[in-house]
């Protein structure tokens, strides 16, 4: 089986987007992460959830959780929802990294090592001229792995 077998379509965002709108994104569409794309719906960056979540936590309450834990319970459940005019582009590291992606003929095997490689539960399918097919999450990568049964 290869990756156009398996790769369905899900939103993306771009740099410019406001944070909230792709934390929105992903919670809407249940996704694992996030795939940023360019003007020419090219991955920039494939962000696994926990990075999405990262961008929302201000930078102080990410080295240390005494100072998290200062916040009371009516504001820390809102915390998200004051990130302003923040961008993802203003939260993405300032050295740039490769995308977790993969050609539209990539095995399941060579899916499997690139997630596990980059610890993403999900991976941009692009053309040959990599453009944005859609992607592949870990839940199907794994469903379709053990619907055969187990090994024999």
């Amino acid at each position: 089986m290869r990756a156009r077998e398996l790769v369905e379509q899900v939103p993306t965002v771009t740099r410019d987007d406001p944070v909230a709108m792709a934390v929105r994104v992903m919670a809407q569409a249940h996704l694992p992460g996030l795939i940023v794309v360019d003007t020419r719906s090219r991955p920039c960056v494939v962000l696994p959830g926990t990075q999405v979540l990262l961008l929302t936590v201000p930078q102080a309450h990410r080295e240390g959780q005494a100072l998290a834990r200062t916040i009371d319970e009516p504001h820390a459940d809102a915390y998200w929802q004051e990130l302003g005019d923040l961008s993802v582009g203003d939260c993405l590291p300032r050295t740039p990294t490769r995308p977790a992606t993969v050609r539209e003929d990539a095995t399941l095997l060579e899916i499997a090592a690139l997630m596990a490689r980059m610890r993403s539960p999900l991976v941009a399918v692009v053309d040959a001229a990599g453009e944005l097919l859609g992607a592949i999450t870990l839940d199907r990568l794994l469903s379709r792995l053990t619907a055969g049964g187990p090994p024999t």
